[in-house]
């Protein structure tokens, strides 16, 4: 590895997340039974015509101006013809010559230091159906299709080949999902195959300028996969060209299974497709103001909110860059901090709390019951000294779990402490009479029976006493008086 240099670029295709598909009205809604959603135009019939949904033409091109693209005007639409069992018109319309967005940039972090990678275009394009393999395939020697996917809006975003280490790819790939979230464009889950990560990569001399041959991996279906994959192939690429060999421009398969990469077919080139004009969709040309208006409706992107994270509710950077990983996390911290919850309060309870019982679930935040409200009323709870911080764990995991308010479930499980000062003081003199010696060895000097009295009083209150007021209350009387 060390004489060769890797380079990586990336094919991003991302569901755009609108009510309907791209060319027609049929629903995008998952789930559905196979073949539901489906009509005479994402089928592909004889006759139909297609008619663009605008809110898909809105969100290609915000991503596009978030891209710092050049907006393409006339841009159009092309059909790539090419069969394949779950493209029913036999040809995709796509956008090759003239896409809504080219030539931008975007910049990220790599291990603390920011980096720029070109964006060669940005075009949308309408996504194939799906197969379904039956696991007696092999004796039943056929497969299903489900066209329920076939036409929702799809957006591939194309980089250029300037990554050069695996933590480069991860941190692109990162901030690329993160950014199409915080547009309010997809939903970016990979594991809903929302959002396709496909590797190109090919690795050179190191020093030279030249680009070797590219190989195209699809089917990654996780940040994982790609990673693992790409380890693989520039580890494969390399011994080839040590051991005087070359690299087929081809496309890829990883076998999970194995660790590997297979091939999957041979390396298409445009010509190859026949691209040409789609004669059932018009040349779009776009207003300076309409742009105008799009480009100033742009929400706040993950890296100024993780700035303003920072330097307005003074969160630590990691604190800030763990919390703006997901759009609904970077929300649920607003809005908690604006209904009054200490930011550094809110941070922990997410950090700790929420993305455990996440991770447990294996839920992504977005499916989180926990909604700000019930989060600053824990806080609130929790830090009024009504309850105890142990007793607002309890409480959090049902909100989790339920979605209830704090206040029923601290009413319902009788979890309300006793903050009153005589009340306390009351149980603290029974605790220091039916127990002499801790009391006289902690008066004498020792620490250790400290905790074994404020235990005591939790006991006898059945710990609804607040800790640190009994803890006060013991020392005042035993040392201070």
């Amino acid at each position: 590895m060390a004489d060769y240099e890797p380079v990586i670029g990336f094919e991003i295709h991302a569901e755009l997340a609108t009510a309907s598909k791209v060319f027609c009205g049929c629903s995008t809604a998952p789930g559905a039974p196979p073949n539901m959603h489906t009509c005479p135009i994402c089928l592909g019939m004889p006759g139909v015509l297609p008619v663009l949904n605008e809110k898909a033409l809105e969100y290609a091109l915000k991503v596009a101006l978030a891209c710092h693209c050049n907006i393409t005007s006339p841009a159009i639409f092309e059909r790539k013809n090419y069969y394949y069992p779950d493209l029913p018109k036999n040809y995709q319309i796509s956008q090759k010559r003239a896409p809504f967005g080219a030539d931008g940039w975007v910049e990220f972090a790599v291990e603390g230091v920011t980096q720029r990678i070109g964006i060669v275009d940005i075009h949308l394009e309408e996504d194939a159906g799906k197969l379904i393999h039956p696991d007696e395939r092999a004796a039943a020697g056929y497969s299903l299709v489900d066209y329920n996917r076939a036409g929702v809006p799809l957006l591939e975003i194309v980089s250029a080949p300037e990554l050069h280490t695996i933590p480069e790819a991860e941190a692109y790939m990162a901030h690329m999902r993160q950014m199409l979230q915080f547009l309010e464009v997809s939903e970016a889950r990979m594991e809903l195959g929302q959002i396709r990560f496909e590797a190109n990569i090919s690795v050179r001399p190191r020093g030279s300028q030249k680009l070797g041959k590219r190989v195209e991996i699809k089917n990654l279906n996780s940040f994982r996969t790609v990673v693992r994959s790409a380890e693989y192939e520039i580890e494969r690429q390399t011994e080839v060209y040590e051991h005087g060999g070359q690299i087929a421009q081809e496309t890829r398969l990883w076998d999970e299974a194995n660790e590997v990469t297979v091939a999957m077919r041979s390396k298409e080139e445009s010509h190859d497709y026949r691209y040409f004009p789609e004669p059932d969709l018009v040349p779009m040309v776009f207003a300076a103001d309409y742009l105008e208006c799009l480009r100033a409706g742009l929400p706040e992107l993950p890296a100024a909110r993780r700035a303003r994270f920072i330097e307005e509710y003074g969160l630590p950077e990691y604190d800030a860059h763990i919390l703006t990983s997901e759009k609904a996390l970077a929300d649920l911290v607003d809005v908690a901090v604006a209904l009054g919850a200490p930011p550094k309060a809110v941070s922990n309870w997410i950090m700790g709390e929420l993305l455990r019982l996440l991770n447990e679930r294996g839920l992504a935040p977005a499916e989180s019951k926990v909604i700000p409200a019930h989060l600053a009323a824990l806080i609130a709870l929790v830090e009024g000294g009504k309850i105890s911080n142990n007793q607002g764990k309890q409480v959090f995991a049902e909100i989790f779990e339920s979605g209830k308010a704090p206040e029923v479930i601290v009413r319902e499980r009788g979890f309300e402490q006793i903050s009153d000062t005589g009340a306390i003081e009351s149980i603290v003199d029974e605790v220091i009479a039916a127990n002499p010696d801790p009391a006289q060895r902690y008066t004498a000097g020792e620490d250790k029976p400290l905790g074994f009295l404020v235990g005591a009083v939790m006991k006898a209150s059945k710990g609804k006493a607040n800790a640190q007021m009994a803890n006060e209350l013991i020392r005042r009387k035993l040392r201070e008086k």
